[in-house]
Protein backbone atom coordinates (compact mmCIF):
# COMPACT_ATOMS: atom_id res chain seq x y z
CA UNK A 1 0.00 0.00 0.00
CA UNK A 2 1.75 3.25 -0.87
CA UNK A 3 1.45 6.67 0.54
CA UNK A 4 -2.04 8.03 -1.49
CA UNK A 5 -3.90 4.74 -0.90
CA UNK A 6 -2.75 5.16 3.18
CA UNK A 7 -4.29 8.80 3.09
CA UNK A 8 -7.06 7.40 1.39
CA UNK A 9 -8.24 4.62 3.90
CA UNK A 10 -7.25 6.76 6.11
CA UNK A 11 -10.24 8.87 5.31
CA UNK A 12 -12.24 6.38 4.11
CA UNK A 13 -12.47 4.51 7.00
CA UNK A 14 -12.36 7.86 9.41
CA UNK A 15 -15.68 8.50 8.10
CA UNK A 16 -17.01 5.01 8.65
CA UNK A 17 -15.92 4.11 11.70
CA UNK A 18 -16.44 7.40 13.07
CA UNK A 19 -19.49 5.97 15.15
CA UNK A 20 -17.67 2.83 15.55
CA UNK A 21 -17.44 1.11 19.25
CA UNK A 22 -13.48 1.53 20.22
CA UNK A 23 -13.67 -2.32 20.14
CA UNK A 24 -14.95 -2.52 17.00
CA UNK A 25 -12.03 -0.07 15.67
CA UNK A 26 -9.54 -2.04 17.56
CA UNK A 27 -10.66 -5.14 15.73
CA UNK A 28 -10.69 -3.28 12.31
CA UNK A 29 -6.89 -2.14 13.28
CA UNK A 30 -5.79 -5.67 14.27
CA UNK A 31 -7.13 -7.12 11.19
CA UNK A 32 -6.00 -4.90 8.38
CA UNK A 33 -2.64 -4.13 10.00
CA UNK A 34 -1.64 -7.56 12.15
CA UNK A 35 1.52 -5.54 12.27
CA UNK A 36 0.38 -3.28 14.89
CA UNK A 37 1.16 -2.06 18.30
CA UNK A 38 -0.47 -0.12 21.30
CA UNK A 39 1.71 3.06 23.20
CA UNK A 40 1.24 2.72 26.60
CA UNK A 41 1.57 5.84 28.65
CA UNK A 42 0.04 3.91 32.04
CA UNK A 43 -2.63 6.94 32.17
CA UNK A 44 -6.32 6.32 32.76
CA UNK A 45 -6.83 5.89 28.65
CA UNK A 46 -4.49 3.65 28.53
CA UNK A 47 -5.24 1.32 30.96
CA UNK A 48 -8.36 0.99 29.63
CA UNK A 49 -7.31 0.13 26.07
CA UNK A 50 -4.59 -2.43 27.76
CA UNK A 51 -8.07 -3.74 28.98
CA UNK A 52 -9.80 -3.67 25.87
CA UNK A 53 -6.64 -5.20 23.93
CA UNK A 54 -6.27 -8.30 26.22
CA UNK A 55 -9.82 -9.34 25.22
CA UNK A 56 -9.51 -8.64 22.52
CA UNK A 57 -6.28 -10.00 21.17
CA UNK A 58 -3.72 -10.28 23.64
CA UNK A 59 -0.65 -10.84 21.41
CA UNK A 60 -0.46 -7.56 20.01
CA UNK A 61 2.55 -5.51 21.04
CA UNK A 62 2.16 -2.99 23.61
CA UNK A 63 4.94 -0.59 24.63
CA UNK A 64 5.61 2.07 26.86
CA UNK A 65 9.08 5.00 26.48
CA UNK A 66 10.80 4.95 29.72
CA UNK A 67 11.89 8.30 30.09
CA UNK A 68 13.99 7.09 33.35
CA UNK A 69 12.09 10.24 34.93
CA UNK A 70 8.53 8.53 35.27
CA UNK A 71 6.75 8.74 38.93
CA UNK A 72 7.54 5.50 40.96
CA UNK A 73 3.37 5.46 40.89
CA UNK A 74 3.34 4.95 36.89
CA UNK A 75 5.95 2.46 37.27
CA UNK A 76 4.28 0.52 39.92
CA UNK A 77 0.88 0.43 38.06
CA UNK A 78 2.96 -1.20 34.46
CA UNK A 79 4.07 -3.66 37.17
CA UNK A 80 0.29 -4.32 38.52
CA UNK A 81 -0.81 -4.92 34.89
CA UNK A 82 1.86 -6.85 34.23
CA UNK A 83 0.89 -9.48 36.84
CA UNK A 84 -2.81 -8.99 36.41
CA UNK A 85 -2.85 -9.29 32.78
CA UNK A 86 0.16 -11.84 32.39
CA UNK A 87 1.97 -9.52 29.56
CA UNK A 88 5.10 -8.19 29.45
CA UNK A 89 5.44 -4.67 27.72
CA UNK A 90 8.12 -4.00 25.12
CA UNK A 91 10.55 -1.09 27.55
CA UNK A 92 11.51 1.53 24.72
CA UNK A 93 14.80 3.52 26.42
CA UNK A 94 16.38 6.78 25.27
CA UNK A 95 19.75 6.30 24.21
CA UNK A 96 21.37 8.23 26.88
CA UNK A 97 21.00 7.85 30.26
CA UNK A 98 20.04 10.58 32.38
CA UNK A 99 23.57 11.23 33.80
CA UNK A 100 25.35 11.21 29.77
CA UNK A 101 22.59 13.56 29.21
CA UNK A 102 23.23 15.89 31.83
CA UNK A 103 27.01 15.53 30.94
CA UNK A 104 26.07 16.54 27.78
CA UNK A 105 23.38 18.88 27.57
CA UNK A 106 23.28 20.67 31.92
CA UNK A 107 21.40 20.07 34.36
CA UNK A 108 18.03 19.81 34.75
CA UNK A 109 17.53 20.05 30.94
CA UNK A 110 13.43 19.82 31.41
CA UNK A 111 14.12 23.59 32.53
CA UNK A 112 16.45 24.81 30.31
CA UNK A 113 14.79 23.44 27.02
CA UNK A 114 12.03 20.82 27.66
CA UNK A 115 11.50 20.84 23.79
CA UNK A 116 14.81 19.00 23.67
CA UNK A 117 14.49 17.04 26.99
CA UNK A 118 11.66 15.48 24.98
CA UNK A 119 13.25 14.94 21.75
CA UNK A 120 15.57 12.80 23.57
CA UNK A 121 13.64 10.98 26.15
CA UNK A 122 10.36 10.09 24.27
CA UNK A 123 10.51 11.64 20.28
CA UNK A 124 13.44 9.50 18.94
CA UNK A 125 12.66 6.70 21.04
CA UNK A 126 8.86 6.66 19.61
CA UNK A 127 10.47 7.12 16.08
CA UNK A 128 12.96 4.35 16.40
CA UNK A 129 10.11 1.91 17.88
CA UNK A 130 7.05 2.82 15.15
CA UNK A 131 9.87 2.18 12.40
CA UNK A 132 8.58 -1.26 13.19
CA UNK A 133 5.45 -1.66 12.69
CA UNK A 134 2.37 -0.57 10.25
CA UNK A 135 0.20 0.86 12.55
CA UNK A 136 -0.08 2.04 16.37
CA UNK A 137 -2.84 2.62 18.48
CA UNK A 138 -3.09 5.27 21.07
CA UNK A 139 -5.62 6.61 23.86
CA UNK A 140 -5.92 10.34 22.57
CA UNK A 141 -9.25 12.05 23.42
CA UNK A 142 -10.57 15.61 21.63
CA UNK A 143 -11.58 17.39 25.14
CA UNK A 144 -7.92 16.53 26.21
CA UNK A 145 -6.30 19.61 24.63
CA UNK A 146 -7.13 22.17 21.83
CA UNK A 147 -4.41 20.33 19.87
CA UNK A 148 -6.30 16.94 20.05
CA UNK A 149 -10.03 18.50 19.11
CA UNK A 150 -9.83 17.36 15.36
CA UNK A 151 -8.54 13.88 15.91
CA UNK A 152 -10.03 11.46 13.64
CA UNK A 153 -10.53 7.94 15.13
CA UNK A 154 -8.24 7.16 12.35
CA UNK A 155 -5.67 8.61 10.53
CA UNK A 156 -2.60 8.77 8.66
CA UNK A 157 0.61 9.54 10.77
CA UNK A 158 3.19 11.68 8.68
CA UNK A 159 5.48 12.59 11.25
CA UNK A 160 6.39 8.82 12.09
CA UNK A 161 5.08 7.22 8.24
CA UNK A 162 2.10 5.13 9.31
CA UNK A 163 -1.20 4.46 10.39
CA UNK A 164 -2.66 5.41 13.63
CA UNK A 165 -6.29 4.67 15.30
CA UNK A 166 -7.34 6.70 18.22
CA UNK A 167 -10.34 3.90 19.41
CA UNK A 168 -11.56 6.31 22.43
CA UNK A 169 -11.21 9.78 20.63
CA UNK A 170 -14.68 10.74 21.23
CA UNK A 171 -14.89 9.62 25.15
CA UNK A 172 -15.30 12.04 27.67
CA UNK A 173 -13.69 11.94 30.86
CA UNK A 174 -16.87 10.51 32.65
CA UNK A 175 -16.18 7.57 29.81
CA UNK A 176 -12.74 6.66 30.67
CA UNK A 177 -13.55 6.03 34.54
CA UNK A 178 -17.05 4.36 33.80
CA UNK A 179 -15.17 2.21 31.88
CA UNK A 180 -12.41 1.72 34.64
CA UNK A 181 -15.22 1.31 36.93
CA UNK A 182 -16.86 -1.14 35.49
CA UNK A 183 -14.01 -3.39 34.87
CA UNK A 184 -12.31 -2.53 38.01
CA UNK A 185 -9.30 -1.83 35.58
CA UNK A 186 -5.95 -1.03 37.27
CA UNK A 187 -4.98 2.55 37.35
CA UNK A 188 -2.36 5.16 38.35
CA UNK A 189 -3.31 6.21 42.23
CA UNK A 190 -1.96 9.68 41.12
CA UNK A 191 -5.51 10.12 39.21
CA UNK A 192 -7.16 10.30 42.67
CA UNK A 193 -4.93 13.25 43.70
CA UNK A 194 -5.57 15.87 41.01
CA UNK A 195 -3.29 14.46 38.44
CA UNK A 196 -5.84 14.01 35.49
CA UNK A 197 -2.66 13.65 32.64
CA UNK A 198 0.34 12.15 34.24
CA UNK A 199 3.72 12.49 32.17
CA UNK A 200 7.45 12.71 33.53
CA UNK A 201 7.80 13.49 37.28
CA UNK A 202 9.41 16.68 36.54
CA UNK A 203 7.44 18.13 34.33
CA UNK A 204 4.02 17.51 35.56
CA UNK A 205 2.18 19.17 38.55
CA UNK A 206 -1.77 18.72 40.62
CA UNK A 207 -3.78 20.82 38.76
CA UNK A 208 -5.70 22.92 40.77
CA UNK A 209 -9.47 23.48 40.45
CA UNK A 210 -11.12 24.83 37.89
CA UNK A 211 -7.84 25.05 36.31
CA UNK A 212 -7.73 23.07 32.12
CA UNK A 213 -7.21 19.07 33.07
CA UNK A 214 -3.77 19.77 31.04
CA UNK A 215 -2.64 22.59 33.17
CA UNK A 216 -0.41 20.54 35.33
CA UNK A 217 1.73 19.42 32.30
CA UNK A 218 4.80 21.83 31.46
CA UNK A 219 3.58 24.47 33.96
CA UNK A 220 4.79 27.41 33.17
CA UNK A 221 5.75 27.03 29.74
CA UNK A 222 4.07 28.02 26.60
CA UNK A 223 4.53 24.07 25.81
CA UNK A 224 1.81 21.56 25.48
CA UNK A 225 2.76 18.30 23.89
CA UNK A 226 5.35 16.78 24.04
CA UNK A 227 6.23 16.18 19.94
CA UNK A 228 4.58 12.68 19.95
CA UNK A 229 0.98 13.41 18.73
CA UNK A 230 1.72 16.87 17.11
Amino acid sequence: MNLLEKEELARTKAEELENASPEDIIRYAIETFPNITFACSFGAEDVVLVDMLQKISPSTDIFYLDTDFHFKETYETRDKMKEKYNLDFVRVAPKITPEEQAAQHGEQLWKSDPNACCNIRKVEPLTRILSQYDAWITGIRRDQAPTRANSKKVEYDAKFGLMKFNPIAHWTTEDVWDYIRANNVVYNPLHDQNYPSIGCEYCTRQVMPGEDPRAGRWSGNDKTECGLHK
